[in-house]
């Protein structure tokens, strides 16, 4: 593979003087040459602006090599785009719509990769404010995406480091053929909006080896209404990862407009994580054939500014607003599941959309009083009318879903509180079946 490093191309690479030119110059260079690698020295800090990887160019950042995102917001990129003048047009807030920042940004660029043991920096603090002891966010929204790569097939992003991202971390939208591997995203956990890594309408996604610690969702695989004109996400695995999280380690939705299919999720440990797994609808898209196995969950509630409240598994769909029905839920499976923290699982419904065919096997919760803060809570939110809700903690509290099976599993109690309950609590629940089911009540 033939290598064009950034500092031939002018790059100074003392972490003061913006080397995006000379890096740019280098990665058109490579692809109009067909394609390479792109390569930034061990030992060096490269401070830049946005940058724009292109097809079959491998930005290869080497151990011991930091990519520092600058901390002026006007040298970032606007994807809704020139690519020849890229500062044209502002896109506005990316639950609804595309990122309006980016710092590394790629578009139709098949076969491009981000490759090498060293570091992207992110440079997130620039752009934060504290607004309390367990919760910064910023001046504006959204604040810039780390990586965004979008209607991009056959792309491999691996080995590097992410840190300090002021915003989601890796968004890739409209792609097939996602390799994800051995990346750590290391974000502080109390930044709002800083997700890990956020499929978005794609397909054919391997997310494995990682470790991710972040505030808000580790793993969240999304259908945005922004990038609405790409298919679903399917076909995903998601497996080996090791994850921290202020909000869901691994969560499907909210933003759904688009179905979810075809997705499993292995092998995995989640620790000190306000919710582990999560399903959350509240748009069109529906949710079928998802299976869970083989991971050990650890939940605490972090404070009250980040949704959840501890539960290790949440399944539920609400219409988000009066014009929007939300999606359906069917055919998920949970094997082998290990979950211990301060709120069991939630599997909610509603009496127009009912969740349907849930299978529990092999499954341990254990109910275990540690943070100061309330429990006896369920969070709902987001819908209509859905808040945090005042309800005593169970095992297994099940609303509006039909076919549910409980199957060789138990719920145990850690250290007991007076907001804890009932092994399995149900109501307008259909052929709910337990089959060698071990539970009491938390209380005699």
């Amino acid at each position: 593979m033939k290598e064009y490093n950034a500092i031939s191309y002018g790059a100074l690479a003392d972490g003061k003087t913006d080397d995006s030119a000379a890096i740019q110059k280098a990665i058109d260079e490579c692809a109009s040459n067909g394609g390479g690698r792109v390569v930034l020295e061990s030992g060096k800090t490269f401070y830049s602006s946005s940058i724009h990887l292109k097809a079959n160019v491998d930005l290869h950042i080497q151990k011991g090599a930091v990519l520092k995102a600058t901390g002026d917001i006007e040298g970032y990129f606007r994807p809704n785009m020139q690519i020849n003048d890229p500062k044209t047009a502002l896109i506005g807030n990316p639950v609804t719509g595309k990122p309006s920042f980016v710092f590394i940004y790629a578009y139709e660029a098949d076969f491009c990769s981000i490759s090498g043991e060293g570091l992207i920096d992110a440079n997130g603090h620039s752009f934060v404010k504290r607004k309390d002891r367990y919760y910064v966010t910023g001046d504006f929204y959204p604040r810039p995406t780390v990586i965004y790569i979008e209607k991009s097939n056959h792309i491999t992003l691996r080995d590097f480091c992410v840190k300090d991202a002021p915003f989601w971390t890796l968004h890739p939208a409209g792609c097939d053929d996602v390799r994800i591997d051995s990346i750590r995203i290391l974000n502080d956990l109390d930044v709002a909006n800083s997700d890990g890594i956020d499929p978005d309408h794609c397909s054919n996604v391997r997310i494995t080896n990682c470790h991710i610690e972040c505030a808000d969702d580790c793993i969240c695989l999304k259908t945005s209404k922004g990038n609405s004109e790409y298919g679903p996400c399917e076909n995903i695995i998601i497996s080996g990862c090791t994850l921290v999280s202020t909000s869901a380690a691994i969560k499907i939705g909210t933003e759904g407009v688009g179905d979810f299919r075809n997705i499993l999720v292995s092998n995995c440990i989640i620790s000190r994580s306000n919710r582990g797994l999560s399903i959350q609808i509240r748009d069109g898209g529906c949710v079928e054939n998802v299976s869970y196995s083989d991971i050990i969950i650890e939940t605490r509630r972090f404070c009250p500014d980040w949704w959840g409240t501890a539960e290790p598994i949440v399944i539920t769909t609400f219409n988000r607003d009066e014009n929007t029905k939300s999606g359906s839920i069917e055919n998920i499976r949970f094997f082998n599941i290990t979950a211990k923290g301060e709120n069991g699982v939630l599997i909610h419904g509603t009496e127009e959309n009912r969740i349907k065919d849930v299978l529990f096997e092999n499954c341990s919760i254990t109910l275990d009083k540690s943070s100061k803060w309330e429990s006896g809570l369920y969070d709902l939110r987001p819908g209509i009318g859905r808040e945090v809700e005042k309800h005593k903690n169970s095992g297994f509290c099940i609303r509006y879903a039909d076919n549910v099976k409980i199957s060789k599993s138990k719920v145990s109690w850690g250290r007991v509180c007076d907001e804890y309950a009932d092994a399995i609590d149900c109501e307008n629940a259909g052929n709910l079946t337990l089959d060698r089911f071990e539970g009491t009540s938390a209380h005699e």
